[in-house]
């Protein structure tokens, strides 16, 4: 059985929608002009190359293509004809099917042409906001006119959206495979917490820029009626509840640990510690399902799996990029939507979530307490 494999070509001017072999082109024209020469000829290509052609394709479908008879006009083989009937038959039948991927291709190659549309890469730790934003700015206009027929040249933006865990999105921005990642805290986690330890190396003030998204609660997602009565994380070590973690790395992981921190307990209390979830959706899944009596996750994602919600805790969710990308205008362009009042509007409408400075630039110091230069310069000063 021999494999199919298919290939596209870009080209300014407008052609049929072709999904076609060049071997089908060199057996048609053997076909019809009896000779290699005079096909050579038809397709304005020499004789070498279409004698070598064919000859490389019988050596890799293992059967002859054409009767070679020194004399006599050059035939296909049966095998050569039934490649020719194979591929009238699928170009019938397909032809629909052809004109519609096409049509799909286009599509999406027509954002790469276009000066107003800009795609912004973002890696994110996992956040139903972000993927309602995406959804968003796919038919929202950032101009605060709000008339696409009268602005029809407002910016459009595409979001290419990467969930993993928060420090493997601030990793992703720091290698340059994204222009933006997304991460989440504790609201004004203090200095020496484990946000600091996880976080801080991997941001450097007049590098990096926070630019604010929103606040959202997590909390426990219990069973409707929450029938265990769970209210805090003690009661999860006082009642053996079974919980679902979140994959080490995750933003959500760090909150747990510090909440755990705060509480008096290491990760020994909990049962279920070990074993994890990649997102909040699939945790909630695993206690809708009852393979888990409790996990730590946004109320979005409990609501959406019909379980109930215990508020914990508020944290903040930020996007950073470097500074060097401010002037970006597909960054100018997210900024624009996420200072909108309509995008600002659902986003408020949404379970557990309010914009927070939303599409506005702050320095790591004004949003993470762990730089204190102004603390480092008196000792400086004082050591003279």
């Amino acid at each position: 059985m021999h494999r199919l494999q298919f290939h596209y070509t870009l080209a300014r001017d407008s052609s049929p929608a072709l999904v076609r072999n060049p071997l089908i082109d060199l057996l048609q024209a053997v076909s019809t002009q009896g000779s290699i020469s005079a096909a050579a000829r038809a397709l304005g290509l020499s004789y070498r190359h279409v004698w070598g052609e064919l000859k490389r394709w019988e050596n890799e479908l293992g059967n002859e293509l054409v009767v070679w008879e020194k004399g006599q006009s050059a035939r296909l083989t049966e095998f050569g004809a039934k490649l020719m009937w194979a591929e009238r038959q699928a170009q019938a039948r397909l032809a629909p099917q052809i004109e519609a991927l096409r049509t799909d291709l286009e599509r999406a190659f027509a954002v790469a042409f276009d000066a107003n549309a800009h795609v912004v890469t973002l890696y994110a730790s996992h956040d139903d906001a972000l993927s309602a934003l995406r959804e968003y700015a796919l038919t929202a206009d950032t101009d605060p006119r709000h008339d696409k027929n009268q602005y029809p040249d407002a910016p459009q933006l595409h979001l290419d959206i990467r969930f993993c865990g928060s420090v493997d999105a601030i990793r992703g921005l720091n290698e340059g495979r994204c222009v933006m990642a997304g991460f989440h805290t504790l609201q004004h986690p203090a200095p020496g917490s484990l946000a600091e330890r996880v976080y801080k190396p991997l941001l450097q003030p007049g590098l990096h820029k926070i630019i604010g998204f929103a606040k959202r609660t997590q909390g426990l997602m219990v069973a409707r009626g929450n029938p265990l009565g769970l209210q805090s994380l003690l009661d999860l070590k006082q009642r053996s509840a079974r919980f679902v973690n979140r994959t080490l790395g995750s933003g959500t992981r760090v909150v747990l640990d510090e909440l755990l921190a705060q509480s008096g307990l290491s990760a020994p209390d909990i049962q279920g510690y070990e074993r994890t979830e990649p997102s909040h959706t699939a945790a909630a899944h695993a206690v809708a399902s009852g393979a888990a009596d409790v996990g730590l996750g946004i109320e979005l994602a409990a609501r959406a799996q019909g379980l109930d919600f215990v508020p914990l805790v508020q944290e903040s969710y930020h996007l950073v990029c470097l500074k060097s990308a401010l002037g970006e205008p597909a960054i100018a362009a997210l900024l624009a939507l996420l200072q909108s009042p309509r995008w600002q509007q659902q986003l408020a409408a949404t379970a557990g979530y309010m914009p927070s400075h939303s599409g506005e630039i702050q320095s790591l110091r004004q949003v993470l307490p762990w730089w204190d230069f102004s603390r480092k310069k008196t000792i400086v000063a004082g050591a003279f």
